[in-house]
């Protein structure tokens, strides 16, 4: 049997002490936030210490162009139970969190950005949550504080995202959640190359709650996501958990071969009464760009999705650690 540990509450049950081991572990990937590691670190402390004292802090440096990590090594000569992971290379924000899930040891495990706009105070609200029978409690965004053209990338992505995967996809939520061993776990055995956490949480399923939660201005700095950044992911994910693309080239090319059909049937008709005296030029000229156009859009579309299957193929790891403290 496990004992109990209380900080804020007189409720005994409320935060049951997981033995000798880690009950939460913190994963935060790091990119551009030399000037916000030590706050980050600091409120996360604050805010776990009310629910228990046997906790991780799991910083994932994704090669950040700053000093981001010699401020991650000086937070963990601090303190033993904060730990650090260094990329050898930048891999994205995405894989960094896989590296930190990969070494996290709690039997909760919170995601949260390093930024501070997920705040470390409603880690607390999340926990209780989850006690209630929850395998994973996801953060809902209600009130964004994000610059409106990232609101508006983002809505397109999530737009787009559902839509051609055939799922629904809540643009209030992304990674700041608090998730059991169980589903951890289970996102780790999935071996997907592309690797996409908020899609890989509702992948695996188990018991959700979408708990709205307070979400801050960023601390300093901006978001290193752009149009351009934002489309690229979208089009990984789509490929990586769906084939709908592929059906719709397919269901595209049906359509166009059953009208050009059916015009071929009316021209031979006009033709033969007598209505049509020369055969045009440009129609057939439009007819042949139209349909090249169109078998080059499926070709590469298959092409894309034989790269996936490429890169799939060999076998190569999603991330690289080059260093690492406490772990």
């Amino acid at each position: 049997m496990n004992t109990t540990e209380k900080k804020i509450s007189n409720d005994a049950n409320l935060f049951p002490l997981q033995g000798l081991g880690v009950l939460i572990s913190i994963v935060s990937p790091v990119y551009k936030a030399e000037n916000i590691v030590s706050e980050l670190v600091k409120q996360v402390k604050e805010s776990v210490s009310n629910i228990t004292d046997n906790f991780e802090i799991i910083l994932v440096n994704d090669a950040s162009p700053d000093n981001s990590w010699l401020k991650i090594v000086e937070e963990c000569t601090k303190d033993s139970r904060v730990k650090g992971l260094d990329l050898s290379r930048n891999f994205g924000q995405h894989y960094a969190i896989t590296a930190g899930l990969s070494y996290a040891k709690g039997e909760w495990v919170v995601v949260m950005d390093c930024d501070l706009q997920d705040r470390p105070d409603e880690i607390l609200n999340l926990y209780q949550k989850a006690l209630e029978g929850y395998d994973s409690v996801f953060a809902q965004r209600i009130v964004r504080n994000d610059l409106f053209h990232k609101r508006l990338f983002s809505n397109m992505f999530y737009a787009l995202f559902s839509y051609l995967t055939d799922t629904k996809q809540d643009p209030t939520v992304a990674n700041f959640g608090i998730y059991n061993r169980t589903v951890i776990n289970a996102i780790l055995s999935m071996q997907d190359q592309i690797r996409y956490f908020p899609t890989m949480v509702q992948w695996v399923g188990f018991k959700k709650f979408y708990l709205p939660v307070q979400h801050s201005e960023r601390f300093e700095g901006k978001t290193t996501y752009n149009f351009k950044g934002l489309m690229r992911l979208a089009i990984n994910n789509i490929i990586a958990f769906s084939d709908k693309p592929l059906r719709i080239t397919a269901k595209v090319g049906f359509s166009i071969a059953t009208i050009s059909f059916l015009v071929g049937i009316i021209y031979t008709i006009l033709y033969f009464i007598g209505h049509i005296k020369v055969i045009g030029f440009t129609s057939l000229i439009l007819s042949v760009w139209f349909l090249a156009g169109i078998i080059m859009m499926i070709l590469g579309m298959l092409g894309i999705y034989i790269g996936k299957v490429f890169e799939k193929v060999k076998h190569r790891p999603v991330f690289i650690i080059k260093q690492m403290i406490h772990l």
